[in-house]
């Protein structure tokens, strides 16, 4: 579905956003990503390129996230030994203070709106910026990871450059919440995240009764699942809801999240996903991305805590979908020497991660929930955009 020289990868280097060496969200494993990608040979020159991001300044995110919010950030960067602010999100357990956060995520939101733009203006069809996807972060503190919202930030570029309508789909296993707040009461923006039930996972929201504003009823598709749920339950809520209602709405453009934290072996989370339905989940986007969305995909990274055994594969084969090249053969010996060296982590041979078994019991409450939430997300949103 790709043409030549289709795809970007956006990248401007070693990963300045670092919450410290005991915390999950590891910068080596986006680094390693893009060393996969590179030792793949998909950034080709043909079907694919590499990019830097371009410029990203205070008023574009005082767009999105209140001044208050962003002076305790570029404070607490400048001085890490002000301490916490709880009030604003930031201190210890999921958002540590560091030097140079502010810098650091406004390089990411940079990274962000350079994908969207080289897809808006056409210098590419699809773009893939890794280190985005930080899809938690509120207009007025830090949540779950994320300091600023990249997501949105893409999307809003999008918006004031012309895109009437721009589709949020969000794959990683927490829900999208701060996405879908920020664009909550907009009707030209869809968020749609298919994500482990708030019941049993932070952030504890995005159930299907979370449908918009009053003036975007309908913008606002959740699809909470169930403990153990397998790849082909998550495809079929896919199916039934997400195309569905994608096709119905038609946007300007596609943007993704590519939470790969829905792995069955993510030390945060409880889903049972493989690298297999990674590559279906792929296909499907991307199929999507041209029939609803004139090809136009801005693809993000996001969640996922095997920095080794699943991102770097997970995201390259994310890549690879977008890139139009079909990945065959065992993962390079270099990278894999260079991924235990730097970790000290044995890596996969292959992309093929071998599956995954769960009980009889736990996949039969899966497929029942998985189909009672596409019933009930159906009944409330599809008379939104098909009518009846």
């Amino acid at each position: 579905m790709s043409g030549p020289g289709s795809a970007a990868l956006v990248w401007d280097g070693d990963i300045e956003y670092d919450f410290g060496p005991a915390h999950p969200l590891a910068p080596v494993r986006v680094e390693l990503t893009v060393e996969l990608i590179r030792a793949l040979g998909l950034v080709d020159g043909e079907h694919a390129t590499e990019r830097r991001s371009g410029p990203y300044d205070e008023a574009e995110l005082l767009r999105l996230h209140r001044p208050d919010y962003v002076a305790s950030v570029k404070a607490r960067s400048a001085d890490p030994s002000l301490g916490s602010d709880l009030a604003h999100g930031l201190g210890p357990g999921d958002n540590p203070v560091f030097a140079g956060m502010h810098d650091a995520s406004m390089r990411v939101c940079a990274a962000s709106k350079e994908a969207a733009r080289l897809v808006w203006e056409g210098e590419a069809a699809h773009a893939f910026n890794p280190a985005g996807g930080l899809h938690h972060a509120m207009p007025d503190r830090a949540s779950g990871f994320c300091i600023y919202d990249d997501p949105a930030v893409a999307i809003d570029w999008l918006l004031e450059h012309g895109a009437e309508r721009v589709a949020y789909l969000d794959v990683d296993v927490h829900h999208g919440d701060g996405v879908q707040a920020m664009f909550w009461d907009d009707p030209r923006v869809l968020t749609m995240s298919l994500h482990e039930s708030g019941h049993f996972l932070f952030p504890g929201t995005g159930f299907p009764d979370e449908i918009g504003g009053p003036s975007a009823r309908g913008s606002a598709i959740n699809l909470p699942l169930e403990p153990g749920t397998t790849g082909d339950v998550w495809l079929s809520a896919f199916d039934v809801v997400v195309e569905t209602v994608v096709r119905a709405f038609a946007p300007d453009v596609l943007v993704t999240q590519l939470g790969c934290d829905t792995h069955a072996t993510d030390p945060l989370a409880h889903l049972a996903l493989t690298t297999a339905d990674y590559a279906e989940m792929a296909r499907r986007v991307h199929r999507l991305a041209h029939d609803a969305a004139g090809g136009r995909w801005v693809a993000l990274g996001g969640g996922g805590y095997q920095r080794v055994s699943v991102v770097p594969l997970a995201w390259s084969i994310w890549f690879a979908e977008l890139a139009g090249v079909e990945l065959t053969g065992a993962i390079p010996e270099a990278w894999r020497s260079v991924a235990t060296a730097r970790t000290g982590e044995e890596a996969p041979l292959t992309f093929d991660d071998g599956g995954v078994a769960v009980s009889a019991a736990v996949h039969d409450r899966a497929v029942a929930t998985g189909l009672a939430v596409a019933e009930a997300v159906g009944r409330l949103v599809f008379p939104h955009h098909l009518g009846g």
